[in-house]
């Protein structure tokens, strides 16, 4: 509690306002307004969380619809601010600048990093392929090394983060991070949208996660629209 009532006065003291002790751990900050952003955002607030939107443009008119279609007192400022806001941060930014935009938050030292961004590129078929042989969240993992990075939210598309009845089939998400309770975290905000989760073990298994999302990619080549459920098996241990 000590540590928590030092980060308030530091929150008051740097940007002006003292925010509620209890309010912080209660509080995602989205980093991003583009779709997974905007997907998520608002059923973080629909599931009782206090949303603040980090925006380099946080003034932007189609920011602050975000903000005004998003309950529970969400706001809008600048990504540096939001994160320094909030426990937890989803990064939702594309792939090309998330290590640029982490490393400008500034201190995330116990901070859950939520992940779901997917690196790709266009191979010479012109399929999905991998940019890179070490993923995403390892590579933030290494750059914030006391943050809990938690790789979530990066096997399905935002329409179906909004509507998960767009299938007819539960959805699940898969996660990895070298934290359980980070893992549990993130788990929990899963389970109460409405999807099931499933464990891959330490974020060195995100390597494994992004592939799923460049196979889904690789399938709309044919019109082939999908999501992933891994349902539990009947067989005898």
């Amino acid at each position: 509690m000590i540590h928590r009532r030092i980060l308030a006065l530091f929150l008051a003291f740097c940007f002006g306002f003292a925010a509620p002790i209890s309010a912080i751990a209660e509080t995602i900050a989205v980093i991003g307004t583009g779709s997974v952003g905007s997907a998520l955002g608002p059923r973080f607030a629909e599931i009782g969380y206090t949303v603040v939107y980090g925006s380099r443009s946080p003034d932007r008119e189609d920011v602050q619809a975000l903000v005004a279609a998003t309950s529970n007192g969400a706001t809008a400022t600048t990504p540096p601010r939001a994160a320094h806001m909030a426990d937890i941060v989803l990064l939702a930014v594309p792939w090309t600048v998330a290590e640029d935009v982490l490393i400008s938050l500034g201190d995330l030292s116990g901070k859950i990093i939520i992940d779901p961004v997917n690196p790709r590129i266009t191979s010479k078929e012109g399929l999905a392929d991998y940019p890179t042989f070490i993923s995403n969240a390892e590579r933030l993992q290494a750059l914030a090394p006391r943050s809990k990075v938690v790789k979530a939210f990066s096997t399905f598309s935002s329409d179906t983060m909004v509507d998960p009845g767009l299938v007819n089939h539960p959805i699940t998400i898969p996660i990895a991070g070298n934290d359980s309770d980070a893992k549990s975290v993130v788990a929990d905000i899963c389970h109460r949208l409405g999807f099931e989760t499933i464990d891959f073990g330490p974020v060195r298994y995100a390597h494994i996660i992004e592939g799923f999302y460049l196979v889904r990619m690789n399938a709309r080549r044919d019109d082939i629209y999908f999501e992933w459920n891994y349902p539990k098996s009947k067989r005898v241990k």
